[in-house]
C-alpha cells in the first residue's frame, strides 16, 4: 500500500503518457494508473528521467521501504496494435476551445472557458454539419452577432480556418503540463504537413 509521495514534480498535474509496447501512444494516464503497471509487472519499457518517486509500505521480509520510479513515458506489455488507426480526438467544447487557443475567432480576443460558445461556420440550420472541420470558438457576442448566417454573409471573416487535430495534437492541447521529455516524444510524432495550432 503507498503511503507517501515525494514528487520532483508536481502529483497534481503530472500525467504518464501511455504507449503500447510497440511505441504507439495510446493516452495520459494518471501516476496511480502508471504505478498499476509498475507494481503488476506490466511495463514493457520507458523513456525519459524519473519524473515521480512513489515511496510505499515497508517489507516484512527486508524491512526496506519499497520505491518506484515513475518515468514520463510507459508502455505496457501486450497492448500492440500495429496496423490499428489513430483514434479521432472527441469533438468536446473543451477540444474545440483549447485547439482554437481560448480566442474568438472571429473578433479573436482571448477569453475564459465559460465565456467561448461553439460556433457552427455553416450554421446546422443551412445543412451544416458538427464536425471539427466546421466549429470554432467564438465568444457570446460574435456568436449572437453572426446568427443563423455564413462567416461571408454575416462579414465576419474567421481568423483561422477549422480542422480536425491530429491525436497526437489533441493529446498535446489537452495537457497544460507536459514535461520536456513527453514533448519531445509528442513533438516527434506530429503529422509532417500539420502543426498545433
Amino acid at each position: 500500500m503507498l503511503t507517501q509521495v515525494r514528487t520532483r514534480s508536481d502529483i497534481h498535474t503530472t500525467r504518464v503518457l501511455s504507449l503500447d509496447s510497440s511505441g504507439r501512444i495510446l493516452d495520459w494516464i494518471s501516476w496511480q494508473d502508471a504505478v498499476c503497471l509498475y507494481v503488476r509487472g506490466a511495463v514493457a519499457w520507458t523513456l525519459g528521467d524519473p519524473c515521480l518517486t512513489i515511496h510505499g509500505g515497508l517489507s516484512r521480509m527486508s524491512g526496506e521501504q519499497s520505491l518506484i520510479d515513475l518515468h514520463p513515458i510507459v508502455a505496457s506489455r501486450g497492448h500492440a496494435r500495429g496496423a490499428a488507426i489513430d483514434p479521432s480526438p472527441g469533438l468536446t467544447n473543451a477540444a474545440l476551445f483549447a485547439r482554437d487557443r481560448m480566442l474568438c475567432l472571429y473578433c479573436g480576443d482571448l477569453f475564459h472557458r465559460g465565456e467561448l460558445t461553439r460556433d457552427h461556420v455553416l450554421p446546422l440550420s443551412k445543412g451544416g454539419l458538427d464536425l471539427w472541420e466546421n466549429v470554432v470558438s467564438a465568444c457570446l457576442h460574435c456568436n449572437v452577432r453572426k446568427g443563423n448566417r455564413t462567416p461571408q454573409q454575416a462579414a465576419m471573416p474567421l481568423l483561422a480556418v477549422p480542422y480536425r487535430p491530429s491525436w497526437v495534437e489533441h493529446l498535446i492541447l489537452s495537457n497544460r503540463n507536459i514535461l520536456a521529455d513527453q514533448m519531445e516524444f509528442l513533438v516527434s510524432h506530429l503529422p509532417k504537413n500539420k502543426r498545433v495550432a
